[in-house]
């Protein structure tokens, strides 16, 4: 998957200050007060072209040609919640991706197995499916294949490897049941692509509609006009180069530092996984989806607030100073962009998990 380099953008995320009155220490303030200016929004209803530039989430992202049953789906969100498949049977994904807490933990980066620390922050799960890849360096390209990573990674579920993992659910009735109701007809339905399939199709219902998918649909009253002028700041910006579609981002890799050299340069992106000279510093784009609940920002988890983050990246990744007023306009509509948590979707099984063996 090569990366796409564009030249006028916004990628990643965005903000520091939401009145202007006062600016953070650090790159965020130098950010505020550097750059092209942008003209203040006039006119708050977005245009026919603008709203082209977007769309609304599907019900489920499933993949092309293939629709989980509802015992594959069952089985994944069991599996999701599972601590058995941790080393020390103590961490699940939802340890590190809460689905109550719109799917991240808040924390700058995760602690895993005996407590370690992660080396980057936790991407959130929900509309994670509709993405061009998983993982901040695309190394997984679905979330099938991102669910069997963590298990097997000593800094977090720590399963020395799959054979550990398959005895731990191979002497479950339990799961002997689930598997070949999940997948009937396998000879063998305990297998690690079974677990990574059953996982992804329960993550391919993480879908959170908001008031910005009833507005994309026609209902012009569903935003503020704040909102609305927030959303074509946004754009007069130029920020929806990167951060556009239906998941606001999620859909190219983008240099960290397009206009400007990013800050900080401890992590070098993409080009771990490529060894591609030119994908130092590149990184997947994220969606914007929920953005405001699932801090700390960037991919070392450095920036808590929101508004810092958007001041940056104005900055780094397109060149604009953002005035105050337009940084909380931005702020207002990507809060327009939480959604709401199926909560009966991802409720947690209340069944003999770990019991029957």
């Amino acid at each position: 998957m090569r990366t796409i380099q564009l030249t006028a953008l916004g990628a990643t995320l965005l903000v520091a200050t939401a009145c202007g009155t006062r600016q953070e220490p650090g790159p965020a303030g130098k950010a505020a007060t550097e750059g092209r200016l942008i003209p203040a929004v006039q006119d708050a209803q977005l245009m026919p072209t603008e709203l082209a530039m977007f769309a609304p989430l599907p019900a489920r992202m499933d993949a092309p040609g293939h629709t989980p049953s509802d015992a594959e789906i069952a089985l994944g969100r069991t599996l999701y919640y599972e601590t058995l498949l941790s080393e020390g049977h103590d961490v699940s994904c939802n340890s590190c991706h809460a689905l109550n807490g719109y799917g991240a933990d808040g924390r700058r980066v995760s602690f895993g197995h005996k407590g370690q620390e992660g080396s980057r922050n936790a991407n959130t799960v929900y509309n994670a499916a509709g993405q061009v890849a998983q993982f901040w360096d695309g190394r997984a390209a679905n979330v099938e294949e991102q669910a069997k990573g963590p298990i097997l990674n000593p800094a977090e579920m720590g399963m020395p490897d799959t054979a550990a993992v398959l005895e731990h659910l191979k002497t479950s009735a339990k799961y002997r049941a689930a598997f070949a109701a999940a997948f009937p007809g396998e000879s063998n339905p305990i297998s690690y692509d079974n677990v990574g399939r059953a996982i992804g199709a329960f993550e391919r219902g993480l879908v959170t509609p908001s008031r910005w998918d009833a507005y994309l649909k026609g209902d012009t009253a569903a935003l503020t006009v704040g909102e609305k002028r927030g959303a074509r700041t946004f754009i007069a910006a130029g920020c929806p180069a990167c951060h556009a579609g239906t998941y606001v981002g999620g859909q190219l890799f983008q240099k960290a530092g397009l206009v400007h050299p990013w800050p900080a340069t401890a992590d070098s992106g993409r080009i771990a996984v490529t060894k591609a000279p030119g994908d130092r510093y590149v990184f997947k784009v994220p969606a914007l989806r929920n953005v405001e609940k699932t801090g700390p920002y960037f991919s070392d988890g450095s920036v808590g607030s929101l508004d810092s983050a958007i001041v940056m990246m104005a900055r780094y990744q397109l060149g604009v100073a953002l005035t105050g007023t337009q940084v909380h306009d931005i702020h207002v509509w990507l809060r327009a962009l939480s959604g709401e948590i199926p909560v009966k979707y991802v409720a947690e099984p209340q069944l003999p998990a770990k019991a029957v063996f």
